[in-house]
């Protein structure tokens, strides 16, 4: 029976350089573990928001009284200045009113200043009541000298003395009711006079008349529809200066300062990218959208814009030259890489959609592993 020996061969040398290759390439190329180096690159951070252009100062059109919408005074697309009337609402009561309270001016008027005033019969009675209470008075000093004198008797006296208190008290309160007179008839003057501006005034609010100098966007009611004075009845804004409106998402909105740039692409011109600034932010948070609205200010505008375009905007929030930076995806939580020597801790700054600074811990000839 033959016995059975087994005998192990050496590997060549260039063989077992091979395989040492070969089991290298295994390890170190696999998926699990890709490695880089970080690169210095510019950094741009952004934060994005959907963007609407509006006009500057616009503004919708409401009235403060309710009626039938008798006249649009403009056309969309007109001109108008401060002041200018945009539309008409028509209802009598208004004009009635108006009359009324200028007819009661006019009567009022009339009874404090004109020929027919009451005044005018006090101001004889008085006038009578004057010569009356000088006549009493010269006859009673002069009974009161004779009376001193013994001479005359008592009952003279007395009535003498009577009829002068008594054309006194009369003078008196007919002077008294003048001036009682007089302030009741200049006050009821006065009060029908406002009554009838108030009255105007509120005729007025019947034509419904711009506050800036701007152009007419829209117009919303047609002649014979009813007027509320809760519904627009027109757009007016500025005919040359837009802004766009962005709405941020709340968690970015603290990031966002004025003054910062903004680039905007709108679907309206897709291969031009727009640079604005930031120049207000609007504290109030939408409910409905969860975002803050953010007005920027074009530094070169298009020649043609229109109310509602859309687009899209990224708000420039930090810039870096040269910057340490890194794949996000080899980022393990938010302070630590990994490396051929293990894990590292690091401090990160701005960040892309798909790139992050890193500001500590690691350099350029430090090889990063991907995370497993």
């Amino acid at each position: 029976m033959k016995s059975t020996q087994l005998r192990f061969v050496s590997p060549s040398a260039k063989g077992l350089t091979l395989l040492l290759f070969l089991l290298c390439l295994t390890i170190s190329c696999g998926p699990d573990q890709e490695s880089i180096l970080p690169e210095k690159q510019n950094i741009t951070s952004s934060v994005y928001a959907s963007v609407t252009i509006w006009p500057d100062s616009m503004y919708r059109v409401y009235a403060s009284v309710s009626g039938i919408l008798e006249q649009n005074l403009v056309e969309e697309g007109n001109l108008i200045s401060t002041g200018a009337p945009l539309l008409h609402i028509t209802d009598a009561t208004p004009r009635l009113t108006s009359e009324n309270a200028r007819l009661q001016m006019e009567l009022a008027e009339q009874y404090y200043t004109g020929a027919s005033t009451p005044l005018k019969d006090l101001e004889v009675r008085i006038q009578t009541a004057e010569l009356t209470f000088r006549d009493d008075s010269v006859n009673f000093r002069r009974q009161e000298k004779l009376w001193s004198q013994n001479i005359g008797s008592l009952s003279t006296y007395e009535n003498r003395k009577l009829a002068y208190e008594r054309s006194r008290n009369q003078l008196q309160q007919l002077r008294s009711e003048y001036n009682r007179l007089q302030k009741e008839l200049k006050t009821q003057m006065i009060q029908a006079q406002n009554t009838y501006r108030s009255s105007l005034v509120s005729a007025a609010d019947y034509t419904v008349r711009s506050t800036i100098d701007g152009k007419v966007y829209a117009l919303y009611k047609e002649a014979g529809e009813g007027v509320l004075p809760n519904e627009p009845l027109a757009l007016i804004g500025s005919p040359d200066v837009f802004l766009a409106e962005l709405l941020v998402d709340e968690v970015d909105i603290v990031q966002i300062k004025t003054g910062q740039l903004a680039l905007i692409s709108l679907d309206a011109y897709p291969s031009t990218i727009f640079e604005t600034r930031i120049v207000k932010i609007y504290p109030q948070k939408d409910e409905r959208s969860q975002t803050f609205k953010v007005e920027a200010q074009f530094e070169s505008a298009p020649e043609i814009l229109y109310p509602g375009l859309s687009g899209e905007a990224n708000i420039v929030i930090g810039q870096r030259k040269g910057a340490l930076t890194i794949p996000k995806s080899f980022l393990i939580g938010e302070d630590s890489v990994r490396t051929t020597r293990g894990i590292r801790k690091v401090v990160t700054g701005l960040e892309t959609l798909d790139r992050i600074e890193i500001i500590e811990g690691i350099d350029v000839s430090t090889e990063l592993l991907r995370p497993r």
